[in-house]
């Protein structure tokens, strides 16, 4: 309980500092650093439903991120000539994304560990694939052009046009993702994809229907990443394939897996560094990839946990900033 309480005031420390941070950056490119860590940190945080709550290894995850951004293009952009409003477009988007991760889910239900991984990097590289060819004989997706001239979130009339309103915008998805996760995490469903993470067939046999609760997964984890895709199109204003590589998928495992599965701080704190350190060592240049990546190993090895580990089940579930 001490372990989750102090989780639980270190994420409102943590909360206070986001949100006068942009008073602090030293200039607008470090404002603009700041919202893609509240981007993938948001997105990590749904891959953390799948892999941390429910145990299922995804490392198709980036097919869901792409799906998401396409569709608020294709809704909002002058590619077919619509444009709806961004309030509109971000449920349809996030509706859509939760069908095409039931989709991908329903094929790997008896699936687990290497083979599971594995489907779902086939679905990840089709995805990609389907981004960069579906520009003939009708040009859906804009092949690796891309679809470019995508309309600014705009609220009440209000167009988003600088760093600082993205960030703000992205912060608030942000802590709304933590508190859908918090609460679904000490919901009924959560104690559900838990026992399926400890043994499914255990779960099965005390009545939890595991097919059910695994495409509950699969749909929420991707609706979160409709939401970064959809947030991530209307700040760029423009989307490309090229956005959605397989490495991509691997950045935001290591966010889950560095911050520590199924600890919500963990995960945020995860993306905070995964997306920051390469910024602060940029000045290294060719070599920076180089000490980020001798960082990582160092962590990995003295924290194999992550950097806040879950130190009893009953403390994890007391406290919703844990």
């Amino acid at each position: 309980m001490a372990t989750a309480g102090w989780q639980r005031r270190m994420a409102w420390v943590l909360g206070a500092v986001a949100v006068v941070g942009p008073l602090a950056a030293p200039n607008d490119y470090w404002i603009g650093v700041m919202a893609r860590i509240c981007l993938y940190a948001t997105l990590a945080l749904g891959l953390n439903i799948v892999v941390g709550f429910a145990g299922l290894l995804d490392l198709g995850y980036v097919a869901f991120f792409g799906i998401g951004s396409y569709l608020y293009a294709f809704l909002a952009s002058t590619h077919f000539g619509l444009h709806l409003p961004f309030l509109l477009a971000v449920p349809i988007v996030v509706v859509l994304t939760a069908f095409s991760g039931i989709l991908i889910g329903a094929p790997t239900l008896r699936l687990r560990g290497d083979y599971l991984a594995i489907v779902t990097l086939g679905f990840g590289e089709i995805t990609y694939l389907l981004l960069i060819n579906l520009d003939r004989p009708v040009n859906i997706t804009g092949g690796p052009s891309g679809i470019i001239g995508i309309d600014p979130p705009a609220v009440a009339g209000f167009a988003l046009s600088r760093n600082t309103q993205y960030y703000y915008l992205f912060l608030a998805a942000l802590a709304l993702t933590l508190l859908a996760s918090g609460r679904l995490r000490r919901s009924r469903i959560g104690w559900a994809w838990q026992a399926i993470r400890e043994d499914e067939l255990a779960a099965r046999a005390m009545g939890i229907n595991t097919t059910v609760a695994k495409l509950q997964a699969f749909a929420i984890g991707a609706s979160f990443a409709g939401i970064g895709g959809s947030f991530l199109a209307s700040w760029q204003r423009s989307v490309f394939p090229e956005n959605f590589l397989f490495t991509e998928s691997i950045n935001i495992l290591a966010m889950v897996i560095l911050g520590g599965m199924g600890n919500l701080l963990g995960v945020v704190m995860g993306a905070t560094l995964l997306v920051s350190l390469p910024e602060v060592f940029r000045d290294l240049q060719r070599y920076r990839l180089l000490v980020f990546g001798l960082m990582l190993m160092v962590l990995m090895v003295f924290r194999p946990e992550g950097l806040l580990t879950l130190q009893g089940r009953h403390d994890e579930e007391a406290e919703p900033g844990a």
